[in-house]
C-alpha cells in the first residue's frame, strides 16, 4: 500500500512536470513567431484553466482508482511488477535526463531548456501512449496463463451479470405476484362495497344526498384500505356490477366524480349530464 502510494504521488509530480514542460514549449514556440509577451500571457491565462481542469480530473482517477487485484496482477505479469511501474511513473522525469544529454553541445541555455522539454514530451508519448498498451495487449494474449486468468475473469463477470439478471426477474416476479394476490384479496373484501356503489347507480338513486354521502363513506374505507390502487377496483368492480344489472343501458358514472378529493383521487374529465358511457 505504501508502495503503490509513493508510485502514485511520483506519477502526479510527473504530470505536473509534463504541464510544465508543455507550457514552456507553448511559449517559446509564440516567441518564436513573434508574438509579444502580453499576447502569451493572455494565451495562457485560458489555457492555464483548461490545464488544470483535465489535471483535476486525471489526478482524480490516479487517486481514486482501484487498485490492481490479484486478477489483474496474474493477467499482466510484467506491468504489475515494482520494475516496469517505477519505470513508468518515472517516464517524464528519464526522458528529461536525456534532453539534457543531448542538449550537452547546446549553446544557449532557452535551447537547451527546450530540448529537455521536449525529451519529456516524447518519452512520455512512447511509453504510455504506445509502449505501454501494446505490452499489456500483448502479455494478455502470449503468456497462457495471463489468457486463462482473463478467460476466468470474464467468464466471472459474465456469471454475475447473469445472476443479477436473474434476481431482477425473480424480483419482479414476487412484486407481480403479491400484487396479484393482493387485487384477489380485495375482490373478495370489496365485493359488498362495489355491489352497494352498483344499486346507487342503478336504483335511480344517483341524484340522492344520500346517495352521494353513502359512496363517499365506500370510497374513504377503499383509500384506508389500500389506498388509489384499491379505490380503482372497486369502481371497476361497481361499474361491472352495474353493467349487469341494468343490461347495458348507459349510466352516468357519478361515483368518480363522488369521489373528487379523496386520497390522490381525481375526478374524470366529462360534461356532467352530456358525457354518458355505458357501465
Amino acid at each position: 500500500m505504501a508502495r503503490r502510494r509513493a508510485y502514485k504521488l511520483i506519477h502526479l509530480v510527473g504530470m505536473l512536470w509534463i504541464v510544465l514542460c508543455l507550457g514552456y514549449i507553448f511559449v517559446m514556440v509564440l516567441r518564436q513567431v513573434g508574438f509579444h509577451w502580453w499576447v502569451i500571457f493572455s494565451l495562457s491565462g485560458y489555457s492555464a484553466v483548461l490545464v488544470f481542469m483535465l489535471l483535476s480530473l486525471y489526478v482524480f482517477a490516479v487517486f481514486r482508482g482501484v487498485s490492481p487485484g490479484s486478477q489483474a496482477v496474474a493477467e499482466h505479469l510484467l506491468t504489475s511488477t515494482t520494475y516496469y511501474e517505477l519505470f513508468y511513473v518515472l517516464t517524464p522525469f528519464l526522458g528529461s535526463v536525456a534532453g539534457l544529454v543531448g542538449a550537452t553541445e547546446v549553446a544557449l541555455p532557452a535551447e537547451a531548456v527546450l530540448s529537455v522539454a521536449m525529451g519529456s514530451l516524447a518519452a512520455t508519448f512512447i511509453v504510455w501512449v504506445i509502449v505501454d498498451p501494446v505490452v499489456n495487449v500483448v502479455e494478455t494474449l502470449v503468456v497462457p496463463s495471463s489468457r486463462q486468468h482473463r478467460r476466468q475473469r470474464l467468464a466471472q463477470a459474465k456469471a454475475l451479470k447473469r445472476l443479477r439478471r436473474e434476481q431482477r426477474q425473480r424480483l419482479l416476479s414476487d412484486i407481480l405476484t403479491r400484487e396479484q394476490q393482493q387485487r384477489l384479496h380485495w375482490q373478495q373484501v370489496l365485493r359488498p362495497y362495489a355491489e352497494r356503489l352498483a344499486e346507487l347507480l342503478a336504483g335511480g338513486q344517483a341524484q340522492a344526498v344520500a346517495a352521494q354521502d353513502e359512496a363517499v363513506e365506500i370510497g374513504v374505507k377503499a383509500w384506508r384500505m389500500g389506498g388509489l390502487a384499491c379505490m380503482r377496483q372497486v369502481h371497476e368492480m361497481a361499474l361491472s356490477a352495474c353493467r349487469e344489472s341494468v343490461g347495458g343501458i348507459g349510466v352516468v358514472d357519478y361515483v368518480g366524480c363522488w369521489w373528487d378529493g379523496i386520497g390522490d383521487w381525481q375526478c374524470p374529465a366529462f360534461e356532467l349530464g352530456l358525457a354518458a358511457r355505458a357501465c
